[in-house]
């Protein structure tokens, strides 16, 4: 049986905390250790709990999401944090990327695909909202990550195929049965992955895999460019969990 996932939920408004530990604890199964009104608090709560996942409002009063992040890193908390917000805009899931975040939601979706991307990040899976998409495509393509990426010859074969997995948009656990290995294993490629690549996130090693390489056609493809089409339908798997 699955061990129940630990929260502890960051919002401001005292409805959405209510209403969202509600939907996660009676709907979902899981356990909402304690919920922050305040942000400035909430990096005492998180090392005090010590929760699985940290789901944080982004626009609050006081010290944003973000600034929240900032605070867990700085005093060497690791909890995963999910970003859960009204926000659509580009600039703002660029920055949370960009500090590691676990995951990108938006409030208005549906309360099924909040509670299954939950899931899904503490599975240790890096989540977006479907809508952000193309705009995810966007900011890998665009944004002052393109500065970091280099090259594919770097990686191992066996990284390299786990690399295009991870482009199909296949989980840890669905790459371990498929390569029969262990998912411990396979993990620990991904960070080693990242790290070569000087890369923060799964969906952005994904799309450098498009862009790489043509998916499909084996982890040692040719190096070639990525149509955009081809890019968005990459980035929509990864955030979808393939």
């Amino acid at each position: 049986m699955n061990e129940t996932t630990r929260l502890v939920l960051v919002d401001d408004h005292s409805l959405c905390r209510q209403g969202l530990s509600e939907l996660l604890q009676s709907r979902a199964g899981m356990q909402v250790l304690a919920t922050v009104g305040k942000p400035e608090e909430a990096a005492e709560v998180i090392r005090a709990q010590a929760p699985d996942l940290a789901i944080v409002d982004l626009r609050m009063g006081g010290m944003d999401g973000l600034g929240v992040v900032r605070q867990l890193r700085d005093e060497g908390i690791e909890t995963p944090v999910v970003i859960l917000t009204m926000s659509d805009a580009k600039e703002d899931m660029a920055a949370a990327l960009r500090l590691g975040v676990r995951g990108y939601l938006l409030k208005d979706m549906e309360p099924g695909d909040v509670i299954e991307s939950i899931r899904r990040a503490a599975r240790g899976e890096l989540v977006v909202a479907p809508a952000m998409a193309g705009k995810l495509a966007s900011i890998l393509q665009d944004g002052p990550q393109k500065e970091k990426k280099t090259s594919l010859q770097q990686l191992t074969e066996r990284e390299r195929q786990i690399l295009d997995h991870v482009a199909r948009g296949m989980s840890n656990k669905a790459i371990a049965k498929a390569l029969v290995i262990s998912h411990d294993t396979v993990k620990l490629h991904v960070r080693h992955i990242l790290a070569k690549l000087n890369m923060v996130s799964r969906v952005e090693a994904a799309v450098f895999a498009v862009e790489q390489m043509r998916v499909g056609e084996g982890a040692t493809a040719n190096t070639c460019s990525a149509d955009p089409a081809s890019l968005r339908a990459a980035v929509r798997a990864v955030a979808r969990g393939g």
